[in-house]
């Protein structure tokens, strides 16, 4: 088991750097500009030990000038380099994080529906805010950092040894007792920073829930409850923050007292090499300065690596979704449709949810182009998941499922959603403007044709009555509109699409009377010439449809006008007299 976590997670950090691949030639730049930084830097205590060691001896001033003027020379090469360094590092950690981000974003649409069905979309914006960012890090932080510090060690090192190999020996007992202790600080101020990371998301969650259910929170009086949950939370987040403080504050102690004391045993060891003439004053001073930065590097490499291989096991899980199937996608050979008639055709159609029993049991019917259907029947009876396969957010187990006699199958989902259009039982509306609402059917429509469209919804008169007209914004998820408002906005929106089916999924019945009638009469308009087929719980709706189909247990127990059903005496009669009969029953009440 472990063995296959590390192979995930090996494999999850190498897609993690698949994305600097295209910025190949900038990390070679970036490598370069590094290198001449870092030789800057150690070139400058090469420099003090000249002067010590020949400039103050001699006292030769027009050396000491020529390499001040080298020294100044060297330090603003190293800033030029550092300042190219650090551009070419925010530009390619930017991209490779871009691309990363866009790559989950699209695989997440491409896994469509049932992704949406399965996962809360908590755990989606999670993944977004939590392990999306932390994997950024590397590209943002981590990884140029290591490329930096494992560059100037390796320098520093080098010319450690030239100047002294005995001195530079101090370097092993040091960098050990920092390593005995210092990576066990840094695993735990990485790990509860991510628990951190994690409490303030769902902190935030609640905070957000507490705004937008605001209303609720009111009604049932509610707010003592709530407002606990949410402290409750935050004193998680505060618990998991303070322990990375504190084990981030004993991480910083410890890597300075190792490094004193390197610092203690290096002036002893310098000062007995001193007295023997081992090393020069010079020789010393550099060796000193080189010594102070190269620990310091190397402590922050290792922290830094500790600080990424915590971050990589954060990976697996974007790997892990990066992985999951597609199940719903574009055929390798797909039929054209140059014009969409709107024939709905099901044969023996059957489907069941994974791990559930069967939903749909043999569906068949053929809807004409033009036609206006109705589905009835109880709930969990198999009308939702038939919408679902029109629209192909799923694909029936058994059977087939054709559009204009093309299995949809063999259709593109461009094609297939262009030719559909919805209208839910709960409208979703962007926080934007009308117009934009409506245009979001066809991004490409004119002002003109917004107004048309929503005038055949019988929706411009009250635009026109907002204070800003059709640029009026109507809030988040539209809480200044009311549902019949709502409702023909979506009309007119489906309309600008000029769809050759339309689903209705119970598209009035949280509707007052008035706001029905409204909406009915819009729909009544748009309508006209087009494969309607509408999911109905209140049949007064439906009673002029063409046909009126009972789904029961997933097949098809009735078809047939209205009247004709109610004449048979059959379900639909004794769906219509139970609607009676609560209707007498609240009347009476």
């Amino acid at each position: 088991m472990e063995s296959f976590e590390s192979d995930v997670t090996r494999k999850s950090y190498w897609w993690a750097l698949s994305f600097l691949r295209p910025y190949g030639k900038n990390i070679v730049w970036l490598t370069l500009c590094g290198l001449l930084a870092v030789s800057g830097e150690t070139l400058a205590p090469k420099v003090i030990q000249y002067i010590i060691d020949h400039v103050v001896a001699e006292r030769d001033v027009s050396l000491f000038y020529w390499l001040i003027g080298l020294l100044l020379a060297v330090n603003m090469l190293m800033l030029a380099a550092k300042n190219i360094r650090n551009l070419l590092q925010r530009t390619i950690g930017e991209l490779a994080a871009r691309d990363m981000q866009m790559a989950i974003y699209r695989h997440l649409r491409r896994l469509g529906f049932a992704y949406y069905e399965r996962n809360p979309a908590g755990e989606t914006l999670s993944m977004f805010n939590s392990e999306v960012y932390s994997v950024q890090k590397i590209y943002r932080q981590y990884l140029p950092g290591i490329i930096d510090n494992v560059l100037f060690v390796s320098v520093a090192v080098g010319m450690l040894l030239a100047i002294n190999g005995w001195l530079t020996l101090i370097m092993v007992p040091t960098f050990a007792l920092y390593y005995l202790f210092g990576p066990y600080f840094e695993r735990k101020a990485a790990h509860y920073g991510k628990l951190s990371g994690h409490g303030r998301i769902s902190f935030n969650q609640k905070v957000y829930e507490s705004v937008s259910g605001f209303r609720e929170f009111r009604a049932f009086g509610s707010q003592r409850w709530y407002h606990e949950r949410t402290y409750a939370e935050h004193k998680l987040w505060a618990r998991d923050y303070l322990s990375a403080a504190t084990y981030g504050f004993a991480r910083g102690s410890y890597r300075r007292v190792t490094f004193y004391l390197g610092a203690i045993a290096l002036f002893v060891g310098g000062y007995h090499m001193l007295r023997h003439d081992w090393i020069s004053l010079g020789g010393f001073v550099a060796f000193t300065l080189l010594y102070m930065s190269a620990m310091f590097k190397l402590t922050l490499l290792v922290t830094q690596l500790t600080e990424q291989r915590l971050i990589i096991h954060q990976t697996a899980p974007l790997y892990e979704f990066m992985l999951k199937p597609v199940e719903i996608d574009d055929p390798e050979e797909p039929i054209d449709l140059p014009e969409v008639r709107g024939r709905l055709t099901f044969e023996d159609v059957r489907f069941g949810y994974p791990g559930q029993r069967p939903v749909i049991n043999g569906f068949s019917l053929d809807i004409l182009p033009g036609e206006k259907i109705a589905f009835v029947g109880s709930s969990g009876g198999g009308k939702t998941t038939l919408f679902k396969m029109i629209g192909r957010f799923y694909d029936p187990t058994g059977g087939v499922l054709r559009l204009d006699g093309v299995p949809i199958r063999q259709l593109t989902l461009e094609t297939l959603r262009e030719s559909i259009g919805y209208v839910f039982q709960e409208t979703y509306l962007f926080g934007s403007s009308v117009k934009e609402n409506i245009r979001f059917g066809r991004p490409e429509a004119t002002d003109e044709e917004v107004a048309e469209a929503a005038k055949a919804a019988y929706a411009h008169d009250f635009i026109m009555a907002l204070p800003e007209g059709y640029d009026t914004a109507v809030g988040e998820r539209g809480i200044k509109l009311s549902g019949g408002q709502k409702q023909r906005i979506a009309i007119a929106r489906m309309f600008i699409k000029q769809p050759a089916v339309i689903l209705l999924d119970e598209a009035t019945s949280s509707l007052d009377n008035v706001s029905e009638y409204e909406v009915q009469q819009a729909l009544d308009r748009v309508l006209v010439g087009r494969t309607t087929i509408a999911i109905a719980h209140r049949l007064s709706t439906v009673k002029n449809f063409d046909r009126i189909v009972f789904v029961h247990e997933g097949r098809v127990a009735e078809v047939g006008t209205y009247e004709e059903l109610i004449a048979r005496k059959g379900l639909l009669y004794e769906l219509e007299l139970g609607h009676d009969a609560v209707h007498e029953e609240v009347t009476a009440s």
